[in-house]
């Protein structure tokens, strides 16, 4: 079980990493799950939270408006229910909306598990609807009325309650209607005051109508009068209406008591809904980092050998261009962080603002998101350590209200960071033995590594003491690492190189900003003669560096000139051979006419050489010198292939490739021999691997993988001229045997023609004889080479996946 160090997350900005996952988040619930996420408890448990991740990558990727669409935060309505208040219609709207969503939501994840086990699992959380779904729809409309259907006895009461309100009303327009009472009204309408049905009647004639005043106007001018004539009816309607209440309140009552019973249930649903759409939002924003999913490797029992001379196990990180998460994707300097076998600490130096501090959070930062299922903004092929604790002291840590200065801030930290931290935890110490004399600081960092070292504990410390640059080259299991300075421009370049220490620029610096030379000469003759020399050759050392990476940079260059010079001749070539071959099939259907029109001439001659009773050997000889040139002309035309090298590149699981003969993209699944499964949206294609082209990675200039498009090899041999597709599909359903098979072999043809990989034959399930009679043809088929039933997110048995024989 992990440590997590509350203060370490806080230093490290996890928070501000969580407020951005959470921006992804549909409802509540996964808002506050966002914001409360840690690290897993262990290994096993984050490889699971990657993986959920990167299945909910592949499924927003096949369908972007994939969600929870319709959930609702209703843990107060909930809570309500159990109390025993009862539920608003609106609140009882939100529950089942709730339920609907979890409905669609677990049986779409459970008819695509094959293709996603994780999420699927997830899914399992989600309870049925529990009968509340149509109680509801049964007891309240979709604008938050109750419904007539919600029991038998509000549906009578509303029927007498309609019939009660029209013989008022009739009973009243009368009224209003009679010459000898009109006169009297201020209005001839019918108006309601207090739930009762009124007349308003002038001032002046109240007297006129016999009944009880129930309000005036503001002006005093109207009386509004209930006839004494209607006072029972009145009444009458005033029960029913009271009636209607408490019927209405009855059945949201009556649907409370089943919200409350089911309440435990409900918020199991809840809780997975907020774990699935927490899920979607790693996934949104692994995609907004352009991040990949991490290895996490074991710090001992899957690295033996990455141990030093102790049998401790030292740390296994390769972080490949890392990005900061919170830094500007526009501006942010990738870094690569690759620690050499029987590494156990690592010490930064440099200059300031030069990216140090920078490294150490983007180290600590991707290995906490790492642990907690979220992808990481790296290269591919990227590893990382599971540590159970990570600690970091970084920043100012005075405190006014303790007394504390700078450096005993710091010593508070570490000391709190010593007692807890043990050889699986990471250690980040920023600035060791700053702020404090310069003699006394260093000697106290070197004491501290080497307690750290000794204890096993992966380290990485940032520094401005040179003695440490001496101490980490002379310390096995300690590395140096500098920050680099552009000494041309005056600033950082905010790249990490690992192995070398950080130059002293201090006297350069000076000497470029045009501090005089006769200073500049005195400063050196202060400084040992040994440390000049280091300084110096660590200038060669950088030269060197800078100059094989500029002709590694330039060599990158020219291998991909050379590869697109390559694609453009093949295509070139391609273009010309398929000029030729169309020359070559014109002239070929050409002279099948002719052929066509000399049999007819034949067979005219013939006819009349019977007719003439003359012998027919003549005939037969230029039949069969005809049938000879026929057999020529009917032969295909075979491509030409250009002798060109294949573009460098390897395909491999989680490949993006091109299917060359679809034009489609997609990401190899499955490898098997020369045999290629790309997942092309929801479709599965088989293919050779001469069919597909790469997208892979490739450096560039600053030594950082980049993703670029390699266009198709030309190598691999092209398939001859291709016909018009018909299609990846046969429909078959509804079809006898006989026509079925007829058009299948009519389709197979045509699709070998076209040089299409694969096709899927759909003949329905049924009772399977339609299957077996399609199965059966397709094994002698000669342009079959082998055939399997379809996934079941193709049709299952009532598919059949055919790879064609090119």
């Amino acid at each position: 079980m992990p440590t997590i160090d509350e203060k370490t997350l806080r230093t490290l900005e996890y928070d501000r990493v969580l407020e951005r996952l959470a921006a992804y988040c549909a409802f509540p619930p996964s808002v506050e799950a966002a914001h409360a996420l840690r690290p897993a408890p262990d290994r096993i448990a984050a490889q699971q939270r990657l993986a959920e991740t990167r299945e909910a990558r592949q499924l927003l990727a096949e369908n972007p408006s994939f969600g929870i669409g319709g959930a609702r935060d209703i843990r107060s309505a909930l809570a309500d229910a159990a109390r025993g208040k009862m539920l608003e219609p609106a609140q009882l709207l939100d529950i089942k909306s709730t339920l609907v969503a979890a409905r669609r939501l677990g049986r779409l994840l459970q008819r695509q598990e094959a293709e996603y086990p994780h999420l699927a699992e997830l899914a399992l959380g989600l309870p049925p609807s529990l009968g509340l779904i149509d109680a509801v729809n049964q007891a309240i409309s979709e604008r938050g009325e109750i419904l007539d259907t919600a029991s038998a006895r509000l549906a009578a009461v509303r029927r007498d309650l309609k019939v009660e309100r029209d013989r008022l009303l009739t009973q009243l327009e009368r009224m209003v209607n009679n010459p000898q009472v009109a006169p009297y009204l201020q209005e001839a309408l019918v108006t309601q005051r207090d739930g009762r049905f009124v007349l308003p009647v002038r001032a002046d004639f109240k007297g006129k109508i016999k009944g009880i005043v129930h309000d005036q106007s503001a002006s005093g001018a109207t009386v509004f009068i209930e006839p004494l004539s209607v006072v029972e009816r009145n009444n009458r309607l005033r029960e029913l209406q009271l009636a209607e209440q408490e019927e209405e309140r009855r059945v949201l009552v009556e649907l409370t008591a089943r919200v409350a019973e089911n309440r435990h249930a409900l918020e199991s649903a809840l809780e997975a809904l907020a774990v699935v759409d927490l899920a979607l939002a790693r996934a949104k924003y692994a995609e907004a980092l352009d991040a990949i999913e991490p290895q996490i490797i074991p710090l001992a029992a899957d690295r033996r050998p990455q141990t030093t001379d102790g049998g401790l196990p030292s740390a296994v990180c390769r972080l490949f261009a890392a990005r900061h998460p919170l830094l500007n994707p526009e501006t942010v300097v990738p870094i690569d962080v690759v620690l050499p076998p029987g590494t156990r600490a690592l010490v930064i130096t440099g200059p300031n603002t030069g990216g140090k501090t920078v490294t150490l959070k983007t180290v600590g930062l991707l290995t906490l998101m790492a642990q907690s299922g979220l992808h990481i903004p790296a290269a591919a092929e990227s590893e990382i350590a599971w540590f159970d604790a990570v600690y970091a002291d970084i920043g100012d840590e005075q405190s006014i209200e303790q007394s504390l200065s700078t450096f005993s801030g710091h010593i508070t930290n570490i000391r709190r960071i010593l007692e807890q931290a043990d050889e699986r935890s990471l250690v980040l110490l920023d600035e060791l033995g700053a702020g404090t004399d310069p003699q006394e600081g260093a000697a106290l960092a070197r004491a501290l590594l080497n307690y750290l070292v000794a204890r096993g504990i992966t380290t990485l410390v940032t520094t401005h003491h040179p003695e440490l640059k001496a101490y980490a080259h002379a310390t096995p299991g300690v590395v140096n690492a500098s920050v680099e300075f552009d000494l041309e421009t005056l600033r950082p370049t905010y790249r990490l190189t690992i192995g070398l220490p950080g130059r002293s620029n201090a006297l350069a610096i000076a000497e470029r900003l045009g501090l005089p030379a006769e200073i500049i000469e005195e400063a050196r003759r202060e400084i040992h003669p040994d440390d000049l020399r280091a300084d110096d050759l660590l200038d060669e050392i950088y030269r060197q560096r800078d100059a094989a990476r500029q002709e590694r940079a330039q060599a990158e260059r020219a291998r991909r000139e050379a590869d697109r010079l390559r694609n453009e001749l093949a295509e070139r070539l391609a273009a010309i051979e398929d000029e030729r071959l169309q020359v070559l099939e014109d002239a070929r259907r050409q002279a099948g006419q002719e052929i066509e029109a000399l049999r007819d001439e034949i067979k005219t001659l013939r006819e009349e050489l019977r007719r003439a009773r003359q012998p027919l050997e003549v005939v037969k000889a230029v039949e069969e010198k005809v049938e000879a040139l026929e057999e020529k002309v009917a032969a295909p035309v075979r491509r030409e292939e250009a002798p060109l090298q294949p573009v460098s590149g390897e395909v491999r699981l989680g490949s993006k490739v091109v299917v060359r003969t679809l034009g489609k993209e997609g990401v190899v699944r499955a490898l098997d021999g020369e045999r290629v499964e790309v997942q092309i949206g929801n479709l599965r294609v088989r293919a050779r691997r001469g069919e597909v082209a790469l997208r892979g990675v490739q450096q560039t200039d600053d030594d950082r993988p980049q993703a670029v498009v390699h266009q198709p090899s030309t190598a691999v041999r092209r398939p001859p001229s291709a016909a018009a597709s018909p299609g990846i599909e046969l429909d078959l359903r509804g079809h006898r045997a006989d026509e079925a098979l007829e058009a299948l072999d009519r389709y197979l043809d045509k699709a070998y023609l076209a040089r299409l990989p694969w096709v899927r034959i759909i003949h329905g399930k049924g009772t399977g004889r339609l299957r077996q009679a399609v199965r059966q043809a397709l094994e002698r088929h000669p342009h079959v080479a082998s055939y399997e039933a379809g996934a079941p997110a193709e049709g299952g048995d009532g598919v059949t996946v055919v790879t064609l024989d090119l």
